[in-house]
């Protein structure tokens, strides 16, 4: 059964559920659809445009041989250093970074925890690691190769640099105290978008249902917190109240035309349809919502003409099960235009290129099947 009081765990389970659902058919681009421009891909989830126009991609990888353990769902899920970064330059894919940590399910290598985003403060690369939940406990689980897992990493020509840890942060200072969740599972750390700015790193954990930011120096501070809020109980299980807490799991974090930071919500359960937000933070205030409407947000990104780009991992919700997914501009009188759905299958994340082209990573539940997309400007 679905563990329903979990943050960020409830995410990554039904990431796997879907995989083992989806895996006889995954979704691909069609002729008149966006044009695959890489393939054979591990899980991949977010994209950068790097110096020069080079696309990167993090793959979460397979998992490897081990050590082994049981996952949320009952499966076994597997260690190892399949997680990479590839670059996409010219008409050729290459993992550039490889041997990063990663944990999959032990029979297909669906649903990573592994490489969970990208990003350039100029020619400096950061990789953000996801975390299979909880605090810095659980990594400890697969060994010591595994304590990269919740780390903000900066990779260099010949080094790896360890530049803040989020597990820990989240075990030390809990800042939304733990709201909404089952007592004894109130630590839960997840960091799953980073947007890398000259003299700060800012990232958004899933699980702590925070914004944090990262100095030069290293050190973490909160930028802001995303409180649960009530909505309807879904129907067909029995003990529920009529409404219960949503966790807001921010997923995605971006810098606004006015210099503000947008934060896009994937939401926790019951992932209603529709009820996924955007939010406008200032620091020093209190998050603001900005656009509504949307299931399950992803990743989100502005243009170059200031308009929001919002990306849905599942349109139809995590829980019908289907996990076609969508890309949909903001313009700038309020109206929306859907970009891209038919051929996406659970993306992992986007970015704009300065021609307005927009890279999609697609099958991002994936091993072996994952696909970066182009969709020509429009």
């Amino acid at each position: 059964m679905l563990r329903l009081v979990r943050r960020a765990g409830v995410f990554v389970s039904l990431l796997a559920l879907g995989a083992m659902t989806a895996l006889a058919g995954p979704a691909s681009a069609t002729d008149s659809g966006p044009e695959v421009v890489a393939s054979g891909l591990n899980n991949p989830r977010g994209i950068a445009i790097g110096p020069g126009g080079a696309v990167f991609v993090a793959e979460s990888g397979a998992g490897g041989s081990g050590p082994c353990t049981t996952g949320p769902e009952g499966n076994e899920v597997c260690f190892g250093r399949s997680g990479a970064i590839t670059r996409i330059w010219r008409g050729t894919q290459r993992r550039v970074v490889t041997g990063l940590p990663s944990v999959a399910d032990r029979a297909d290598g669906s649903a990573a925890v592994g490489p969970v985003d990208v990003s350039f403060a100029g020619r400096k690369q950061f990789v953000l690691m996801g975390n299979p939940g909880g605090g810095p406990q659980t990594r400890q689980q697969f060994g010591p190769g595994a304590a990269a897992f919740g780390r903000l990493l900066r990779i260099g020509h010949d080094e790896r640099e360890f530049v803040a840890d989020f597990p820990t942060f989240e075990a030390n200072h809990n800042p939304d105290n733990g709201a909404g969740a089952q007592p004894g599972l109130e630590i839960d750390s997840n960091p799953n978008g980073l947007l890398a700015r000259r003299g700060a790193r800012l990232v958004t954990d899933a699980g702590g249902n925070d914004l944090l930011k990262v100095d030069a120096m290293g050190r973490v501070s909160v930028l802001a917190v995303f409180p649960p809020r009530l909505v309807p109980a879904p129907p067909g299980i029995p003990g529920l109240p009529p409404e219960i807490p949503m966790q807001a799991v921010p997923t995605s974090v971006a810098v606004g035309p006015d210099g503000a930071y947008y934060v896009g919500q994937l939401t926790g359960f019951p992932f209603p349809v529709g009820g996924a937000r955007v939010f406008r933070v200032v620091p020093g205030h209190r998050p603001q919502v900005f656009a509504r409407g949307f299931t399950n947000i992803i990743d989100i990104a502005f243009d170059r003409r200031g308009r929001l780009h919002v990306l849905e991992i599942a349109t139809n919700g995590i829980l019908s099960g289907d996990f076609t997914g969508r890309l949909v501009r903001v313009n700038r009188n309020g109206s929306r235009t859907v970009l891209a759905s038919e051929g996406l299958f659970a993306p992992g994340g986007f970015a704009i290129a300065h021609d307005g082209s927009i890279y999609v990573t697609n099958n991002g539940i994936l091993a072996g099947a994952g696909q970066v997309l182009r969709i020509p400007p429009r």
